[in-house]
């Protein structure tokens, strides 16, 4: 699949975007398809750059667990592989989140049996009623206000929303996946064997 607009590349047309590029990029890491296709309007990528820093921070009063199960399952819905990939192959074993936990944040919902704790089925609960329902009703509600602060709601609700704008333009745009990125069909279910 051909990208309908294609990423900038090296050479950069301008130090503007080599600029905008570096400032998105820890290291000295080449840039991902998405910050390259944000570099082809240099205002635009600046500003997501503020906020993506936020989101992607620890000033973020979720923690990297929390985070990451949100954006994953966002972008699993979205049926976001190029993000999807992304987040998997950068921080899922740093959020402890397991082959089963990842393919039930792809493929399953939060009562597959890999999810042990409250705190993550709600996070599930809550990306699953935000994307289809674009709301929270008022028992998931009360629940998720058992578990989270108000700053941790506020993070929560903009972090799912913010992932849903990245799935958008990647998707739209026709971003193929990185190099060696997973892929969502790498954690399909296995079938249940009988013994």
């Amino acid at each position: 699949m051909t990208a309908r607009i294609p990423p900038v590349e090296a050479p950069y047309p301008s130090e503007g975007v080599a600029t905008a590029l570096r400032r998105m990029m820890p290291g000295e890491q080449e840039p991902i398809a998405l910050f390259r296709l944000y570099a082809r309007n240099v205002p635009l990528a600046e500003a997501l750059h503020g906020w993506g820093s936020y989101e992607l921070s620890r000033r973020l009063s979720l923690g990297l667990r929390d985070r990451e199960i949100v954006i994953d399952r966002t972008c699993a819905l979205c049926g976001c592989e190029y993000e999807w990939g992304v987040h998997i192959a950068r921080f899922a074993s740093r959020a402890e989140l397991t082959d089963a936990q990842i393919g039930s944040l792809t493929h399953g919902s939060s009562v597959d049996p890999c999810w042990t704790t409250e705190r993550d089925r709600l996070l599930l609960d809550a990306a699953d009623a935000l994307h289809t329902h674009h709301d929270l009703d008022d028992p998931l509600w009360d629940r998720l206000s058992g578990e989270f602060s108000p700053e941790q709601l506020l993070d929560l609700l903009m972090l799912c929303g913010w992932y849903h704008a990245i799935s958008f333009t990647a998707r739209a745009t026709r971003l193929t996946s990185e190099a060696g990125a997973p892929q969502f069909r790498d954690f399909l279910p296995t079938p249940h064997r009988a013994p």
